[in-house]
């Protein structure tokens, strides 16, 4: 049996270990938050393709009826969805582990483990459900007869990018809403706000030249661009500056994120 002893400065030194170490937490953590989202509901799992059909229809009939805003000769119900998968993972991502640390207080006042694996297990929580609103995208492509081009190859990397960008504002709000719990209120107005400025019912082109580099600020911009490339060609043209910008922004967010959570992480348990 393998033992573990807690020594002065020991974690400092066998941090990144520990991770391995703990590296099942992830999924049962995982796994965990997974089981009670949908625990006692009537539809269960089934809300993960749900909340995108409803979100479509209303941004549809903002964006497209309403507002009349171009597609670029693709379906608009499809336009919206593949901007709006990408955002649903970073928002449900971004809240998730930011309020993390908080839902697990009993948790990190009794046992010794690395505060990091809670965070990240709550961004792969919000990356599973992810995947099954995906079966809606494929269903909503063949019912469309469109078929993605060769650049479908590259949504792994967007994915990627949506998953760092939502880790690494995660891992700030998750440090600072141990000690500010106003957090809690700011949160779901960011993300309410942020899907009605970032391209989830539109596409980025159509914001003016002279702003597209301001506007391209938000990491979110370049990432659904890039998606919706990667899955409808050249009718969904791609910013480069901006995609540039986004892959900047998500570097930045990440190394930022983890240098201020492990700065913070070991007054936690006092906090908490």
């Amino acid at each position: 049996m393998t033992e573990l002893v807690i020594e002065a400065g020991r974690t400092e030194r066998q941090y990144w270990r520990d991770l391995w170490r703990y590296r099942e937490l992830f999924y049962f953590l995982a796994w965990r938050d997974l089981l009670v989202r949908y625990k006692q509901t009537f539809v269960g799992v089934g809300w993960s393709l749900i909340r995108p059909l409803l979100t479509i229809l209303v941004l549809t009939l903002v964006f497209g009826k309403l507002g009349k805003m171009p597609s670029g000769g693709v379906p608009y119900p499809l336009l919206v969805l593949c901007g709006m998968l990408p955002w649903q993972f970073f928002s449900t991502a971004m809240s998730e582990s930011g309020n993390s640390l908080v839902s697990n207080s009993n948790l990190i006042s009794k046992v010794y483990f690395p505060r990091l694996v809670i965070t990240v297990s709550s961004v792969i929580t919000s990356f599973v459900d992810f995947l099954i609103s995906c079966a809606f995208l494929v269903v909503l492509m063949f019912w469309y007869r469109y078929a993605p081009p060769m650049a479908v190859l590259l949504i792994p990397f967007f994915v990627l990018l949506a998953f760092g960008a939502s880790l690494g504002i995660g891992l700030w709000i998750a440090a600072l809403m141990v000690e500010y719990r106003d957090f809690k209120f700011i949160v779901p107005f960011v993300v309410q706000f942020g899907l009605y400025i970032s391209p989830v019912g539109f596409q980025s082109s159509i914001v003016p030249q002279r702003f597209r580099l301001l506007y391209a600020l938000n990491p979110m911009v370049g990432i659904i661009d890039g998606f919706r490339w990667c899955l409808l060609g050249p009718r969904s043209r791609v910013y480069w500056p901006g995609f540039m910008i986004a892959i900047i922004d998500v570097v930045v967010l990440v190394a930022s994120g983890l240098w201020y959570f492990r700065k913070t992480e070991r007054t936690f348990a006092d906090i908490i």
